[in-house]
């Protein structure tokens, strides 16, 4: 019945996310197969702290939209998520799932949070940040940088990240008080002494990795400069022009960014449960 579960629920959710824009119809497509695997493997634990990120993400990326659109029309991605996103976002979160289902152990549900977290700081931090009054700094220089400069931060931004973490970690506790899946059966029942390590958990992932992504964005992401209106973008194409390569890595798109920043939020999420006892 699970996996029946897991395909209704994800249809119903990715169907009100595609008419109301969150996502593609190849994001969908792919939110579906991602929402069934976690259900019928994982159950309610695993698929509601994908969902928790989800619909977080999807509400604070309309939120101000007006306000952060010219910031955002530099981006490589919009808030209308992608199958190529949706991967990025949740396609590890999958893995570690299918992994527990094959070697149960609590590691995996730990990564798993902490993966989680990752993505969400990260997105947070980019739609609270993006509504700073300050500018951004540069992770790497500490130099102020234009608004939607990848590798930009603010203390908006880094509260908005620590905040993301928590959330995840909360959502993780809460969703698992529901049912033990693969690999959170291992780990035994969540009573409220498991809420310390699964906050340890998310803020340790959610800092970590949007640090990582941030890094990252600002040393070998591949970057373009509009050869219309000269800004800094992610973006092959601005203004309708072909924008000029800049810096970094071809095959650093954001995508990769998002995932190489959830697998260090995964791993740093199990060294904190390690640490507060959990594993």
């Amino acid at each position: 019945m699970d996996i029946w579960i897991g395909l209704l629920g994800s249809v119903l959710i990715a169907g009100a996310a595609y008419d109301k824009k969150s996502l593609t119809a190849s994001g969908a497509a792919a939110a579906i197969v991602v929402g069934t695997v976690l259900y019928s493997l994982g159950t309610a634990a695993w698929f509601g702290t994908l969902i928790a990120f989800f619909l977080s993400s999807s509400m604070l990326s309309k939120y101000k939209q007006k306000r952060k659109a010219a910031i955002e029309s530099g981006y490589a991605k919009s808030g209308n998520r992608d199958a190529g996103q949706v991967l990025a976002n949740g396609g590890l979160g999958m893995l570690l799932c299918i992994g527990g289902a094959l070697f149960p152990h609590p590691v995996w549900w730990a990564a798993f949070v902490g993966v989680m977290a990752a993505v969400t700081a990260d997105t947070w931090a980019t739609e609270i940040g993006g509504l700073s009054r300050t500018a951004p700094r540069s992770i790497l220089t500490g130099r102020k940088v234009a608004a939607g400069t990848s590798g930009g931060v603010t203390a908006l931004g880094l509260l908005a990240t620590s905040a993301g973490g928590l959330f995840i970690g909360g959502a993780a506790w809460v969703f698992g008080r529901l049912g033990s899946g693969a690999g959170l059966a291992a780990a035994g029942p969540h009573p409220l002494e498991m809420l310390l390590p699964l906050i340890a958990a998310g803020l340790a992932g959610g800092i970590a990795g949007s640090l990582a992504d941030s890094v990252i964005g600002a040393k070998w992401q591949a970057m373009y400069r509009c050869r219309v209106c000269g800004r800094e973008i992610e973006r092959r194409t601005h203004c309708g022009a072909e924008a000029e390569p800049l810096r970094g890595w071809g095959w650093m798109t954001n995508d990769a960014v998002n995932v190489i920043g959830s697998l260090i939020g995964g791993a740093a999420a199990a060294g904190a449960a390690y640490l507060a006892g959990w594993l």
